[in-house]
């Protein structure tokens, strides 16, 4: 039998039915076998470590307390993402404001795209990148690139118009690939 995220289905369901009993065990046992992939999704969205855990724990006193809006008619995981997606957005649409922060003017200096910028950057390098991002920026680049969701979608979901989503993503684009080719030259001279 398929195993997903090293549980099999039937343990799955029963894990599922001991939260819904409130059973703390099975709350454990869920929570050690899905935060570690939910930590790095929230880690797209926060700024620091300190937040994505928040981010994870909010979403986890939500998992437990909507479990039984659980359908299982899509994977228990893809679930609990979006809950901690939607964590995310919750903690940031009314804290941040989500239209363009940084204005670039010369975007045509950083429109060209090198394969060399983008092979020699770790996972972790990307990720600071991303985070160091202004925060609209940030959570338009998530959404859009890692959750697959389009603009209008993206829009409906924080209140902006598609053209800032747009606009947003561009601008966030833009940046981070003045981020990689400044620390490309920076490598260089080292």
């Amino acid at each position: 039998m398929p195993e997903r995220n090293g549980l099999l289905p039937e343990t799955e369901q029963q894990l599922i039915k001991g939260c819904l009993a409130g059973k703390r065990i099975s709350q454990s046992r869920l929570y050690a076998c899905y935060a570690p992939k939910m930590l790095g999704v929230c880690l797209r969205y926060a700024k620091n470590r300190e937040e994505a855990e928040e981010i994870l724990q909010e979403g986890f006193l939500r998992v437990f307390n909507y479990i039984h809006q659980f359908k299982g008619t899509g994977s228990l995981e893809g679930w609990i993402r979006k809950i901690m997606v939607n964590c995310a957005l919750l903690r940031y649409r009314n804290k941040t404001g989500l239209t363009p922060v940084v204005r670039i003017d010369d975007s045509s200096e950083y429109t060209a795209q090198d394969p060399d910028t983008y092979s020699s950057i770790g996972t972790k390098e990307l990720l600071q990148l991303v985070q160091e991002l202004p925060a609209g920026y940030s959570m338009i680049f998530n959404l859009y690139v890692f959750e697959g969701m389009k603009h209008r979608e993206i829009a409906e979901a924080l209140g902006i118009s598609e053209g800032t989503s747009k606009s947003n993503l561009f601008d966030a684009r833009l940046l981070l690939q003045k981020a990689l080719t400044t620390r490309k030259k920076i490598a260089n001279y080292k």
